[in-house]
């Protein structure tokens, strides 16, 4: 049987060498098509690769009755609707990895560039001009290099940066200190990092924990005269609290490829020459495109031969009469994993689940990786989803086990989900209450009655009369409306627990002077 495949953006030939080496596969392009023209013929084909240009729409998809596999040559899926596709049982590819190398590089390079003041010292040039004392650099031998953010590409940078020995130290949420000796790194907090490092580098995704990560406090917090690079996303850095670091003089230098708004023209950043920058290109070389390209049509000729694929996004049909049977159980289990990972003070080392009474009898992989997919969305962000859930903790180093239980312990299902750490472990339990929906009904050893939804605020505290009315003054003055609360505790007057749903989140200073009041042990503000 041949298939058909549909290129709608262009491709470079050798990024397309696979499909013309395969059998039974023709390849047709189309980057000139219209929309409209698209829709039209969407009809005859098996595959679908695109890059950014083509917007695989509701529509498009659902004229396209024979699409097996849709591949996208990059990252995101942004022009893609996930869901329609996995209604229409289409699989979606993509290639996470094969920029790594190419971003990587130009981090390096960036790095480089700043501390010898290349950019700065060719513009003198180009202006006639030749000023060699203007221009002394720093050396990278021996600085040590702060790296934020420890995954595929943070690694990579970590490699290159030991190659021009420089001591690195470096935070991940995912990072345990023993994965650091084994990589010869130093592990930190960020807050180790700021006060550390010589150059720090970012390599996160943009959340609402990342947003605006190194602002005005955190530029307070570094080393005089370190340097700042940014090859990841925009918005991490407040650039206004930059452009003041650098000016006051408490920040050397700043190499920026990324910005919270692109294109990036007017700011005055750009007018300080302790700055250089690049148009957002970490990805932008022939053999990243080529990569990506590759990648993604050797999925799609695994797919069409039969074989797994390597980097699903969606998730693939669910016979409808088993779907019916966990569908309900899926919003349960990224809520609790959500949940929980708020809950962790270390990386995570090992996930159980446990499932219960009627858990127990159902199809639990897809309910498994929902729990994964909300636990590590928290650092991951939206990259994460319910098909690579899975794949991502294990390259995190974190080993997920599923259990099935007999005990119940009252519930008509139940799903239990811990977390081990190097020194801790944690647990959250929830359940679906018919006509109620989803709650998590123990926390710890702790019982709870919690609605898994809006803004939480779970403290532990010591049991003792008076600290309900305390915490309710505390709030009150911050004008924070407490909408339910429950309480339990191990022993009287031992530790306790207070879950509350509050109309707002609640922000990290407020939590921090909350935990100034003595009844108090800690307090985590959880948003869902």
């Amino acid at each position: 049987m041949a298939f058909k495949i549909l290129i709608s953006d262009p491709l470079s030939e050798e990024g397309m060498y696979p499909l013309l080496q395969a059998e039974n596969i023709s390849i047709e392009l189309a980057t000139d098509w219209s929309q409209e023209k698209l829709a039209n013929q969407i009809t005859e084909y098996d595959a679908l690769l695109v890059r950014s240009q083509t917007q695989v729409n509701r529509e498009l998809i659902t004229k396209a009755t024979n699409l097996k596999i849709i591949g996208r040559a990059g990252v995101g899926v942004d022009n893609i609707d996930l869901d329609a596709a996995t209604e229409h049982g289409i699989i979606v590819v993509n290639a996470p990895n094969g920029n790594t190398n190419s971003a990587a590089e130009h981090t390096m390079a960036m790095i480089m560039a700043l501390s010898r003041k290349i950019p700065q010292a060719y513009l003198s040039l180009m202006n006639k001009q030749w000023d060699r004392k203007k221009y002394v650099g720093t050396e990278l031998k021996n600085k040590t290099l702060g790296i934020i953010g420890l995954g595929r590409i943070g690694a990579e940078v970590a490699y290159r940066a030991k190659g021009q020995r420089m001591n690195i130290i470096a935070y991940d949420p995912f990072l345990t200190e023993d994965q650091a000796k084994k990589m010869d790194i130093q592990y930190g907090s960020v807050d180790e990092v700021l006060h550390a490092a010589d150059f720090i580098t970012i390599h996160t995704p943009l959340l609402k924990e990342t947003r605006h990560l190194l602002n005005a406090d955190a530029f307070h917090a570094v080393k005089p005269g370190v340097h700042i690079v940014n090859c990841a996303r925009g918005g991490i850095i407040d650039e206004d609290a930059l452009y003041h670091a650098i000016q006051s003089k408490k920040v050397a230098g700043a190499a920026l490829d990324v910005f919270e708004e692109e294109p990036f023209y007017d700011h005055p950043l750009l007018e300080l020459p302790e700055v250089i920058a690049t148009p957002h290109l970490g990805a932008s070389t022939f053999e990243a495109q080529e990569s990506v390209a590759i990648d993604v049509s050797e999925d799609v000729i695994r797919f069409l031969s039969g074989e797994a694929v390597r980097n699903p996004v969606n998730l693939p049909s669910v016979p409808k009469d088993i779907l019916s049977q966990i569908e309900p159980y899926f919003h349960l289990a990224e809520k609790l994993g959500h949940f929980l990972i708020h809950l962790a003070n270390e990386p995570v080392e090992e996930i159980n689940l446990y499932y219960s009474g009627d858990l127990s009898q159902t199809k639990i992989g897809p309910i498994t990786r929902n729990t994964i997919k909300g636990l590590l969305t928290r650092h991951l962000g939206e990259h994460v989803n319910d098909v690579n859930a899975l794949y991502l903790a294990e390259k995190r180093g974190i080993t997920v086990n599923e259990n099935k239980t007999s005990s119940t312990q009252g519930f008509t299902n139940l799903l239990k989900v811990e977390i081990i750490t190097k020194s801790e472990k944690r647990s959250v339990a929830g359940t679906l209450l018919n006509g109620l929906g989803p709650r998590i009904v123990k926390m710890d050893h702790y019982s709870v009655d919690v609605t898994p939804k809006g803004h939480l605020l779970v403290i532990h505290h010591k049991d003792q009369p008076g600290v309900i009315g305390k915490m309710g003054s505390f709030l009150a003055t911050q004008e924070i409306n407490i909408a339910t609360m429950q309480v339990d505790r191990a022993d009287i007057g031992g530790e306790a627990i207070m879950v509350m749903s509050v109309d707002r989140h609640i922000e990290e200073k407020e939590l921090r002077a909350l935990e100034q009041l003595e009844e108090i042990h800690d307090a985590t503000a959880i948003d869902l």
